[in-house]
């Protein structure tokens, strides 16, 4: 309980009875690294609230390309899971577990009713919905505007600054997925960063060598 009102903004706004609500068809959720969440073809899930752990939220082409929408990590909720409730939210999206995870699922009958008979909870979905649409246009804008270096930059930055370490253990793969980039085109750049001094290389790291030097290649605010 102590975790159910310290991750719900409005709990203290629910009546008993729409606590009560909540207390009956809130569960722990865990998933594997790697392991599906939610895809446009599944049923809804509900709202997601991450205790441990880091989903990843996509679109995929028809060729299989993956595009990196946002990331959620430990005390973030997950809107998208329980998309089908919220029209405003018209299109399909796929969420990955990065890492192992942990989490609080909200049952989507459950969600749906207080969303329906409490302001609070409505105001607090559009308002999660519109802070991922940001999330969302942000990383359209990276694709359209940003060139490679720019947008390998801003990454490896924001995972260093996340993890508060300068190592990023993460593959190039990975990294094409989450900047919108080749595999190929990733490497090539990496190793020209590599060559100007801003990071160095091994296998499955990345590790930022001058982080002055990177934020000179970020796009001016």
């Amino acid at each position: 309980m102590e975790a159910i009102s310290r991750y719900l903004p409005f709990w203290e706004h629910l009546s008993p009875q729409e606590q009560e609500l909540v207390k009956r068809n809130i569960t722990t959720v865990r998933y594997r690294k790697g392991e599906r969440v939610h895809s446009g073809d599944d049923d809804c899930l509900g709202m997601l609230i991450l205790k441990t752990g880091r989903l990843c939220t996509y679109l995929l082409s028809d060729e299989g390309r993956e595009i990196t929408l946002f990331r959620l990590s430990a005390g973030e909720t997950c809107i998208f899971s329980a998309s089908c409730v919220i029209s405003q939210i018209t299109f399909d999206v796929l969420i990955n577990a990065e890492e192992d995870t942990e989490a609080l699922l909200l049952s989507l009958p459950a969600f749906s009713q207080l969303r329906r008979d409490n302001i609070y909870v409505e105001n607090f979905s559009l308002q999660l919905a519109v802070e991922r649409f940001s999330d969302v246009m942000w990383a359209m804008q990276q694709l359209l505007f940003l060139g490679v270096d720019q947008r390998l930059a801003i990454f490896l930055l924001d995972e260093a600054a996340k993890t508060g370490s300068p190592v990023v253990k993460i593959t190039h793969e990975k990294i094409a997925k989450h900047t919108g980039s080749a595999r190929e085109v990733v490497t090539r750049m990496l190793k020209r960063f590599a060559e100007d001094g801003l990071v160095s290389l091994a296998r499955g790291t990345v590790r930022l060598e001058n982080i002055a030097g990177l934020k000179k290649l970020l796009p001016p605010v």
